[in-house]
């Protein structure tokens, strides 16, 4: 059977389209879909639409609560600050409530057309100062169908103690529950049992694919372009697709479209400088940001002989302009340019690109396009001459992948329901290693060839609110991939003991434009939430997703030197499935002083890839030969309570998690804990405004977790002096605990009348008791004693680190 798109799919696409709203049952409905005021058709449902902004700088903001006073229902702004909700003619008053911003209230009468109305919110005083962790609009996380979803405003990031003193996005999601990571200094991040490349994070919608800077020290989001991050952990909608853990969805900054602005900071580590400004009288505005890192130059003068001239450095610069057409059609282009360059003679880079075009249009009241275009890559090279002091005799060797793709993207409006439709084709293009090497001033270049791959998906969902407590999300992903030519395709051996390598029987090659080999899935996707009462709710998920490509990696943490790798002939895609379920409260004495979940979830994973003890990766053209699959398994519990309001507010979260493999040829057979499983995982954030110190607040973290596994030799083996450890079973062993203490200060500076700069000090003390928290335990002779083993433990921050970070605004 030739995989594809079967008829009844189709037609369940037209179907949609076809549907209308039943007018004897035109009741009050709640939508996000981008309109514009036109003529209705008829007055049993009219529209209210606009867009709310930042009064300060004209940004359209995410998630903001649109409240119909008379008929308790309303609507959440979307992406791009939109908001709509049909009602019948009538009287109302809307309530426009945004957490950190003042509360509007606004009288609208609805009578024989649409009504634009556009919103500009204030933000509201220290005083009135809250933490953004979740959703933005009051209730969200009871109201909202949502689950296993967390929301970080930017404002909350820099309140949060940073290594260094930096801003950091990747490091603060760890604070989140279901989130965690193998160390300090590890690059990416784990979601619920999930490893690092299987995690789709996404900037302006393109992908990136090394979200790191400094082997994971920082992260390559730059704080000052950044408007908005989501990571959705469960419950995943059908328009995404491609990874099988988390969608962490970055938003930048459009710039601000009412006056110049000046942003920057001046870092131990690194500076920061941004500018953003109107364009074309207000149709459009920009924003470019920069940072570049100078621990290389600070250094220089204590580095000796040997090291002088060593690099290692990183930069990025960040850049996003939009352009409103008309009232019908808007367009962005954002773009990233990042590296990292480390090492002295011998070194390496790294770095990614990408460039997301995107067109808005509005087709009437009821459908909205978003078309998005994007061009991503990630490579890295190696070389072993970085100062080229020996032009004759070297070694380079280069690896990337880039990512082509377009994804129109339609939201539908009918009644009750709100349809979202659309598809998305990516090209990939695999580069998994080419290498030059002179001797004597003799130059051969050898490698592996790329590999090419088609992956295309269609997807339906519908947001259907069935009666004022039940509200459901349904939908369903058809992704398609197709590996291919020109390229060879390998048969190897099956008859060989489990666990060993095994050798080519038969190459076949494929030209150009040839599929190797075809895999398709169906990727259902369901959610409810139930109504308990207004501050109370249950919500139940299940999500099944398809992983078609892989990062290649068999070392403790994630490395720039790994690489990526399409499903072939011999490696079969991810899959995944997870049930959820949670129950969410708000309470305190304003009714969500506080609020407060309970989720729980169950995953299966399928076809997870694995490697025979001594695997080659590097430039191993063979390497599929050297891989194992298996099947994994995560579940656990995450409890989150946060405090909204008051001098002193903050979150705690804690998650009881367990993640496995079962891969032939690995542990006899039996399951497993990952590398990354961790079993508890407690983390809490305070923030503190007091009141007498008006210019001052102060913020402190603390987590603890279990330690990681690791694989430790319970046995020796002695011959004639020689020692050779013996192990007993993948990751049998646990490494000790962690736990860190971080504080932040922050001076706000003072403020004069008549002059528009603000700026303030940070200043920050990272792992306060200077705990020597491990990385990882490893084993060696004793080197007065060779007939001795001793274990060495490794850590990455063993010392107190503080730091001071001076920011300004213009």
């Amino acid at each position: 059977m030739k995989h594809g798109l079967p008829v009844w799919l189709c037609c369940l696409f037209m179907g949609l389209l076809s549907l209308q709203p039943d007018e004897a049952q035109a009741q009050p409905t709640t939508n996000t879909l981008a309109t514009t005021p036109e003529k209705p058709a008829r007055t049993a449902g009219l529209t209210i639409s606009g867009y709310v902004k930042d009064g300060a700088n004209g940004e359209g903001l995410i998630g903001v609560s649109v409240y119909v006073k008379e008929t308790g229902t309303g609507a959440v702004t979307n992406s791009y600050g939109f908001y709509a909700i049909t009602l019948p003619p009538g009287g109302y008053s809307l309530v426009i409530s945004y957490i950190g911003y003042a509360k509007q209230t606004r009288t609208v009468e609805l009578t024989d057309k649409n009504v634009r109305l556009d919103l500009e919110l204030k933000q509201e005083g220290k005083d009135l100062q809250e933490v953004v962790v979740s959703a933005n609009r009051e209730d969200d996380n009871v109201k909202n169908i949502e689950m296993s979803v967390n929301r970080i405003d930017v404002k909350t990031l820099q309140r949060i103690p940073a290594l260094l003193g930096e801003v950091d996005v990747i490091r603060s999601i760890q604070l989140l529950p279901g989130v965690t990571t193998v160390g300090e200094g590890a690059t990416g991040f784990n979601v619920r049992g999930g490893s690092i490349d299987q995690n789709l994070v996404l900037l302006d919608e393109a992908p990136v694919y090394n979200s790191s800077h400094l082997f994971g020290f920082f992260s390559v989001f730059n704080p000052d372009a950044v408007k908005d991050v989501k990571l959705i952990k469960g419950g995943i909608p059908s328009n995404y697709g491609g990874r099988i853990a988390s969608i962490l969805d970055v938003r930048l900054k459009e710039g601000n479209a009412k006056k110049p602005e000046l942003n920057g900071g001046i870092g131990l580590i690194f500076s920061r400088l941004s500018y953003e400004r109107p364009l074309f009288k207000g149709k459009g505005s920009f924003i470019v940001a920069a940072r570049r890192s100078y621990a290389d130059i600070l250094a220089q003068p204590f580095l000796n002989s040997d090291l002088k001239g060593a690099k290692f450095y990183f930069y990025d610069l960040t850049a996003k302009g939009n352009y409103r057409i008309n009232d019908k059609n808007t367009v962005f282009l954002s773009g990233y340019l990042g590296r990292d360059v480390f090492g002295s003679d011998f070194g390496f880079n790294w770095g990614n690109a990408t460039v997301s075009a995107r067109w808005n249009h509005i087709f009437s009241e009821r459908l909205f396009l978003n078309t998005t275009a994007y061009y991503s890559n990630y490579d890295y090279s190696l070389n072993t001459d970085l100062k080229q002091k020996t032009p004759n005799d070297f070694f380079r060797t280069d690896s990337r992948i880039v990512d082509y793709s377009l994804k129109p993207d339609f939201s539908l409006a009918l009644g009750k329901n709100l349809i979202t439709f659309g598809g998305q084709v990516i090209v990939h293009d695999f580069q998994p290693g080419t290498a030059t090497a002179a001797s004597a001033g003799v130059v051969r270049s050898f490698g592996i060839e790329n590999k090419h791959a088609l992956e295309t998906a269609l997807y339906v969902g519908n947001e259907q609110q069935l009666t004022p407590q039940l509200q459901l999300q349904y939908g369903l992903r058809y992704s398609l991939f197709n590996y291919t030519g020109p390229g060879e395709a390998y048969t190897f051996q099956t008859d060989v003991p489990v666990g060993t390598r095994r050798q080519v029987l038969t190459t076949v090659a494929y030209k150009g434009g040839s599929t190797i080999q075809t895999y398709g899935n169906w990727e259902p996707r369901l959610a409810a939430k139930y109504e308990l009462s207004g501050n109370s709710s249950l919500k139940v998920s299940y999500n099944r997703l398809a992983q078609y490509i892989h990062l290649v990696s068999n070392t403790t943490a994630s490395t720039p030197l790994d690489i990526w790798t399409p499903s072939t002939n011999n490696i079969k895609p991810q899959i995944a499935d997870q049930i959820a379920a949670g129950y969410f409260k708000n309470f305190g004495h304003t009714g969500r002083e506080f609020e407060a979940s309970v989720e729980v979830y169950y995953k299966w994973l399928q076809n997870q890839i694995d490697y025979i003890d001594g695997a080659s990766l590097i430039l191993n053209k063979y390497l599929e030969g050297d891989l194992l699959s298996g099947k994994g398994r995560a579940y656990g519990a995450e409890f989150f309570v946060k405090r909204n309001t008051g001098v002193v507010n903050g979150w705690i979260s804690y998650t009881l998690a367990k993640t496995e493999r079962q891969v032939a040829g690995i542990n006899n057979g039996d399951w497993y804990p990952t590398r990354f499983d961790k079993r508890h995982t407690l983390t809490s954030v305070l923030l503190f405004d007091p009141p007498q110190a008006k210019r001052w607040n102060f913020s402190a973290t603390f987590t603890l977790a279990s330690g990681t596994p690791g694989t430790f030799p319970t046995n020796r083996f002695e011959y004639e002096g020689f020692v050779a450890p013996i192990i007993d079973g993948r990751n049998n062993y646990r490494i000790p605990a962690y736990h860190r203490l971080d504080l932040a200060a922050t001076l706000q500076g003072r403020k004069r009348p008549g002059k528009r700069k603000e700026d303030n000090w940070v200043f920050s003390v990272y792992n306060v008791y200077a705990r020597k928290n491990p990385f990882s335990v490893y084993f060696q002779p004793n080197a007065d004693n060779p007939r001795v083993t001793e274990a060495i433990k490794y850590s990455v921050f063993a010392t107190i680190i503080p730091s001071v970070t001076y920011n300004f605004k213009f």
